[in-house]
């Protein structure tokens, strides 16, 4: 779970944002099988960096917080990694115990990361995967270093849609979040690639005094959807999950008849995930 998607808009809210946070967060877990089938995995070269960079190889210890359904979880225990994966969702850890049966090294705990106690032993790394933004602030980084042995690094990869594939169909489609969500600030557009820099994780964790400089990685990649394929992936985002279901079906509604008259029906969405790797410092 990441940075709110672009194009699953940003919405004005003046609740205070940690039970705007923790709202959201419980959507991912009404359907999880969804979730499951429709959230893209991850480049293969992210997990070479992981091993280069944070020391994710063969018999390392990871912690995993917010592992959803499983999405990088699987690719990390075919490495040979010794996993604990936290999940609040109990729906979602379901389906990641599903996917890992056969890994003896993996346990799935269903828990939240910010009352789950730690074991004793520390992890050679703690990895969040598009969910550390879910984490309580407050609490994410002492908790993630508080975990980690000397040395050990934190890695978090963060998801965003930007600017590439098919362009005009990320335009137009403002027209139907406006319609059927006036909270939809006018004339979003996915950012470019070059704009998003990783600069407000690096300060958080230069804030923390627990970790060293971050350094980063970048991938972007272009997936094609039908139309839908496109809407059971916008199905899986907490934003429109959390609009009432008249509005969130005419949303629906109206991209499809988008795609479907005048795209051919299908879209292709570019996105950049970022890698940031930082090592604890101190005893």
């Amino acid at each position: 779970m990441t940075r709110p998607d672009i194009n699953a808009h940003a919405r004005r809210d003046d609740r205070p944002e940690e039970s705007r946070r923790a709202r959201l967060s419980r959507t991912f877990d009404e359907d999880a099988d969804l979730y499951d089938r429709a959230r893209p995995g991850y480049p293969p070269e992210l997990y070479d960096d992981l091993a280069d960079l944070a020391g994710a190889r063969p018999g390392s210890r990871v912690l995993e917080v917010g592992c959803g359904t499983g999405q990088a979880t699987v690719p990390l225990a075919e490495r040979g990694c010794r996993i604990t994966a936290v999940e609040a969702g109990p729906r979602m850890a379901e389906v990641a115990r599903r996917h890992l049966a056969g890994a003896a090294e993996v346990e799935v705990v269903t828990a939240d990361f910010e009352t789950w106690p730690l074991p004793q032993e520390p992890f050679d790394v703690v990895l969040a995967a598009t969910a550390f933004h879910w984490i309580d602030p407050a609490v994410r980084m002492t908790k993630a270093a508080d975990a980690l042995r000397p040395g050990g690094a934190l890695a978090v990869v963060r998801s965003q849609h930007v600017r590439g594939g098919t362009e005009e169909f990320f335009v137009e489609v403002q027209r139907c979040y406006e319609r059927f969500d006036p909270d939809t600030p006018p004339g979003l557009r996915p950012p470019a690639a070059t704009a998003v820099d990783g600069s407000d994780h690096a300060e958080e964790v230069a804030r923390s005094d627990r970790f060293g400089a971050t350094v980063f990685r970048r991938y972007e990649q272009d997936l094609t959807y039908t139309t839908p394929e496109y809407l059971d992936l916008l199905r899986t985002y907490s934003g429109h999950r959390a609009l009432p279901e008249a509005a969130r079906n005419g949303l629906l509604a109206c991209i499809a008849g988008l795609i479907d008259g005048r795209y051919g029906g299908r879209v292709t969405k570019r996105h950049l995930i970022e890698l940031g790797v930082s090592h604890r410092v101190g005893p």
